[in-house]
């Protein structure tokens, strides 16, 4: 097979894998509708749908690092995605909010698989300026996964929320891309008996992308629940508001290469800081809030692929798995734990929870955690 056929075949798995990882955000338009349908669930615990997979990512995230010694990475994707696509459907067929809690959850095994995995065929395929690029092909293809994911969630959920679960067929979908496209380069061992040694780049990458994300999933999380005057309850604005997210990350991922610098990092966490403060004055405003959630779009759509290309290239080959798993490790504990400390903090701030609040709090949080990383930034370029 001609050397460029077969990587533009990589590239189809990679987009079929950002598919699956698009899926974390297939409910966030129905949110508001899920809270209406068990009143008696506490607001955290419906936010936390979109979080829940994170608990068993974190876990699957550290393993995938250590199995892709011992199983193949094209195998492992095959079971992630038939976990992703299965997940979708139980709860469809059974009205269960600790059930879709639990499905949401189980999900996590698949995404954690996907997020590490994605960067390390990156990686293992792709070197130099190319790895950019196809880094941020991957970003954007995360984000047209969510424009698809969402608006059509949306969509679905005008008939009922539970149909906006049937869309983890892309789960299948992409199992079957996989299997087609991506090569069995089999197992990877070390070339030393000594584990596999990270360093302080990974370790600061995976500091700021807990702080990024912890804020970064307000968004998906308060977004249906913010809409008010004619926009409150609609999943369609809101699926439409993700897909303008989204939008701008596949924007972003797609000239990625032209727009990395040592400030990126930093320049995308203003940029969330920025789209917030669009989305707390303007919650009844439809075209207003889509410039929030087109800065929103470029944060994520900055920060996650040059955040994987800086741990790429700060490793060995053979530990990059690794080195993803400890940043998706961060990333995913500071979506968990974003409902609950932020809502606490809204509470001990302003006496009450309320989404405008929390968005006030993450803006602000943002904006200083981008000052701090600009500070830090010159200083090692200084030393």
């Amino acid at each position: 097979m001609p050397e460029r056929i077969k990587k533009n075949n990589i590239i189809l798995s990679i987009i079929g894998i950002s598919f699956v990882q698009g899926l974390q955000f297939s409910i966030s338009p129905v949110l508001g509708q899920i809270q209406l349908h068990y009143p008696e669930v506490n607001v955290s615990l419906i936010q936390m749908l979109i979080t829940a997979p994170t608990l068993l990512s974190m876990v699957m995230s550290v393993a995938v690092g250590t199995l892709v010694v011992r199983i193949s990475k094209k195998k492992l994707l095959l079971i992630g995605c038939f976990i992703t696509g299965i997940t979708g459907f139980v709860p469809f067929v059974w009205d269960s909010f600790m059930l879709l809690f639990l499905s949401r959850t189980i999900y996590g095994i698949g995404l954690g698989m996907a997020t590490t995995l994605n960067a390390a065929v990156v990686a293992e395929f792709f070197e130099g300026k190319e790895r950019v690029s196809v880094m941020g092909i991957q970003a954007a293809s995360v984000g047209a996964g969510m424009v698809v994911i969402t608006v059509a969630s949306g969509l679905l959920g005008t008939i009922g929320f539970q149909y906006a679960y049937v869309i983890h067929i892309i789960g299948f979908i992409a199992m079957v891309l996989i299997a087609v496209c991506l090569p069995d380069t089999g197992i990877k061992k070390t070339d030393r008996p000594e584990p596999i040694k990270l360093n302080k780049r990974v370790a600061a990458m995976a500091v700021v992308g807990f702080m990024e994300f912890l804020f970064l999933i307000t968004f998906s999380t308060n977004l249906s629940m913010h809409l008010s005057g004619s926009l409150a309850g609609s999943s369609s604005v809101s699926g439409n508001l993700t897909g303008v997210f989204s939008g701008a990350q596949i924007l972003v991922g797609l000239i990625l290469g032209l727009l990395t610098n040592k400030y990126t990092i930093p320049t995308a966490m203003f940029s969330f800081s920025i789209g917030a403060v669009f989305l707390i004055l303007f919650p009844s405003q439809a075209a207003l809030l889509m410039i929030g959630a087109m800065f929103c779009g470029f944060s994520q759509g900055l920060f996650v692929p040059t955040a994987l290309v800086i741990i790429s290239n700060a490793v060995k080959p053979t530990a990059v798995a690794m080195a993803t798993a400890c940043f998706n490790v961060a990333v995913y504990l500071g979506q968990l734990l974003s409902p609950a400390i932020l809502n606490t903090v809204s509470t001990f701030i302003f006496g009450e929870v309320t989404t405008s609040n929390v968005y006030i709090i993450s803006s602000i949080g943002m904006g200083i955690t981008a000052f701090i990383t600009v500070i830090m930034i010159s200083k090692a370029q200084k030393a």
